[in-house]
C-alpha cells in the first residue's frame, strides 16, 4: 500500500459513517472556532487601545497642580494652583529630555455663531500645544506665539464643534464666532483626531492663546497657570525619564523637603496605555486558554470513537494482514484517518470561528482583528491533538494477531 491508498481508504472509512465523523469532530471545531473568534476581538481591542492612545500621544506627561485640604476634606489633585508661569518656562528650558511643553486652561463654554450654538471645552494654549498632541491643522492656520503676545481674539475649532455650528463639510475659516459674550475670529480647523479609550470626543474641542484666555474667558491667577501643563518627551521611551526629571525640577523649585509629599501630580499615558494593553492581552489569553479545552476534549472524542472503529473492524484488519498488510500499513491507516477528522474539524473550525468573529463586529460594534498566524497555529494544533490521540487506537489495531482478528465476531 502507499501512501495515496491509504488516505483513500481512511477517508473511505470516515465517509461510512457521516454523522459520526462530524459529531467527533465537534469538539475541534468548537475549539479552534473558539480560540480564532477569541484571540480576534482580543487582538482588535487591543489594537483600538493603541489607536485610541496614539491619537493622545504614549510620550506626553500631564503636570496637574496640587491639592486643598479643608477640614480634613481633600479637593485632589488640581483643585489647588500650585504650578506658575515660571515652572513653565523652565521645564521648557532646564529638562533636556522634554521636547515641547504647553499650558492647557480649560472651560466648558458655548460657542456660538449667527444661529447656531454648542457647548464645548474650550482651552487656552500656545502653539506648543499642537505639536505635543501630533494633531495638525486641517483648514487655515494654527494659533502663533504672535496671538499668545498680542492676545488676540482668534479660534481654532475642532472638527465637531465645525460640524454642530456651521454644518458638515463647512469652511469656517475667516467667520466670527462667540466664546461667551467674546467675538473671536475663526483661523483654523484641526484634523479629526476621533475619540479616547474612555470614549471622550478629541474634536469636540477649541483652542485660543492662553493669554486672551486668561483675560477674557476666565480670568487670571498672577504667577500661578490655572489648569495643566501638557508636556512631550523627546521619545516614549524618554518618557519615565522625563517624568523623573520634571519630578526633581519642580521639588527644587517648589522647595520641598524630602519627606514632604509632591504638591503636584504627573500622569504618565504611555504606562496607562502598557497597563490597558497587558490587561487586554491578559483576557484575551485566559478566554483562548479556555477554549483551548475544547480542543482537548475533541481529542478525546477523537480517540474515544477510533477504539470504537478498530473494535468494529476487526475482522477487516485480520483480512489486511492475512493477505500481506505489515503493522506499520494498519497504524498508517488508523493514524491518517484520526489525522483527517481532526483536520477536518480545525478548517471548520476556521470558517465558524471567522464567521462568529465577524457577526459580533457587525452585531455589537467589537473590534476585531483577524490573525493569520493565530489561524495557522489552530489548525497545526487540531492536527497535533488527531495525531496525539490517535496513536493509542492506531498501534492498537495495527498489533492486532491476524488469527484471533479474524475470528473477531
Amino acid at each position: 500500500m502507499n501512501p495515496v491508498q491509504i488516505l483513500r481508504v481512511a477517508i473511505r472509512a470516515i465517509l461510512r459513517n457521516k454523522l459520526r465523523a462530524f459529531l467527533t469532530t465537534l469538539g475541534i471545531v468548537i475549539g479552534v472556532g473558539a480560540v480564532i473568534a477569541m484571540m480576534a476581538i482580543g487582538a482588535g481591542a487591543k489594537a483600538q487601545v493603541e489607536q485610541a492612545f496614539a491619537a493622545m500621544g504614549t510620550n506626553i506627561l500631564i503636570i496637574l497642580p496640587g491639592s486643598t485640604s479643608t477640614g480634613g476634606v481633600k479637593g485632589g489633585f488640581g483643585s489647588m494652583p500650585t504650578l506658575t508661569w515660571e515652572d513653565l518656562a523652565a521645564i521648557r528650558a532646564e529638562v533636556p529630555t522634554v521636547k515641547g511643553a504647553a499650558p492647557a486652561l480649560r472651560s466648558n463654554m458655548p460657542v456660538v455663531s449667527e444661529d447656531q450654538n454648542w457647548t464645548t471645552s474650550v482651552t487656552g494654549t500656545s502653539p506648543e500645544y499642537f505639536d505635543i498632541r501630533a494633531w495638525p491643522i486641517a483648514m487655515g492656520n494654527a494659533i502663533t506665539q504672535g496671538d499668545v503676545d498680542g492676545g488676540t481674539k482668534v479660534i481654532v475649532l475642532g472638527q465637531t464643534v465645525v460640524d454642530k455650528i456651521f454644518g458638515h463639510s463647512a469652511d469656517p475659516v475667516g467667520q466670527v464666532v462667540r466664546v461667551g459674550s467674546t467675538p473671536f475670529t475663526v483661523v483654523g480647523v484641526a484634523a479629526k483626531k476621533g475619540q479616547s479609550a474612555t470614549g471622550q470626543d478629541y474634536d469636540d474641542a477649541a483652542f485660543i492663546p492662553f493669554s486672551t484666555f486668561a483675560q477674557k474667558v476666565q480670568g487670571g491667577l498672577g504667577k500661578f497657570l490655572q489648569g495643566q501643563i501638557m508636556v512631550a518627551a523627546v521619545s516614549t521611551e524618554a518618557t519615565s525619564r522625563a517624568q523623573q526629571d520634571i519630578v526633581a525640577l519642580l521639588r527644587d523649585r517648589h522647595h520641598l523637603a524630602p519627606g514632604d509629599d509632591d504638591d503636584f501630580s504627573i500622569r504618565n499615558l504611555s504606562e496607562i496605555a502598557d497597563a490597558r494593553q497587558q490587561g487586554t492581552q491578559t483576557m484575551t489569553l485566559l478566554l483562548a486558554s479556555v477554549a483551548a479545552v475544547s480542543l482537548l476534549v475533541g481529542g478525546i472524542g477523537i480517540m474515544n470513537i477510533m477504539l470504537v472503529s478498530v473494535t468494529e473492524r476487526t475482522r477487516e484488519i485480520g483480512i489486511r494482514m492475512a493477505v500481506g498488510a505489515e503493522p506499520l500499513h494498519i497504524l498508517t491507516q488508523f493514524l491518517i484517518e484520526a489525522l483527517s477528522l481532526s483536520i477536518a474539524g480545525g478548517f471548520i473550525g476556521v470558517v465558524a470561528g471567522v464567521g462568529t468573529a465577524s457577526w459580533l463586529a457587525s452585531r455589537f460594534g467589537w473590534p476585531v482583528l483577524l490573525q493569520p498566524n493565530v489561524i495557522a497555529v489552530s489548525v497545526g494544533f487540531s492536527a497535533l491533538v488527531g495525531i496525539v490521540f490517535g496513536i493509542y487506537p492506531a498501534r492498537k489495531a495495527s498489533q492486532l494477531d491476524p488469527i484471533d482478528a479474524l475470528r473477531f465476531e
